[in-house]
């Protein structure tokens, strides 16, 4: 059976930044649970930050140029936390690599997680295109990842393989 990563807080645990978990349609968490083995992570519990915790937004750029040192990640409080980002995007890489994980499910719209959406960095609410920091990492890495809102399509690409 194949092995995904999941991003924890979408599979009920309450590890986002309010203490708060995210939802999958019943369908797709049915699939999840029955047609993949899951491995379950939070990229920034697994780097040491508190539950809860000041939101947080990539500045001046996304995922990669977090990863090239040229953007940071900082809260609504100020307080820069770069480096545990950056320390739970390579948590989440180490467990891919040593269970030979290819695929990952991570939530949309996170400054670590985000695949396809990620906040500007001025906490206004506003999303533009842009990968997070642990999404930006996997994919350099040639693991495929996917949000919440296409596990459809992980689906169709595992049963294409098989």
């Amino acid at each position: 059976m194949e092995k995904v990563l999941v991003s924890a807080c979408l599979l009920g645990n309450k590890v986002r930044y309010n203490a708060s978990c995210l939802s999958v349609p019943e369908s797709d968490l049915n699939w999840l649970q029955s047609g993949v083995e899951l491995v379950v992570c939070c990229p920034e519990v697994s780097a040491g930050l508190p539950i809860p915790r000041a939101p947080a937004e990539i500045i001046a750029g996304q995922g990669v140029d977090v990863l090239q040192g040229a953007a940071s990640v900082v809260g609504n409080d100020g307080v820069d936390v770069t480096h545990q980002f950056i320390v739970g995007a390579k948590n989440a890489l180490k467990l891919c690599q040593e269970q030979q994980i290819k695929y990952a499910v991570l939530a949309e719209g996170s400054p670590s997680c985000g695949n396809a959406k990620i906040y500007d960095g001025t906490f206004s609410g506003t999303k533009v295109d842009g990968l997070g920091v642990t999404a930006a990492l996997l994919e350099r890495e040639g693991i495929r990842v996917f949000s919440q809102y296409t596990i459809a399509s992980l689906r169709a690409e595992l049963e294409q393989d098989s």
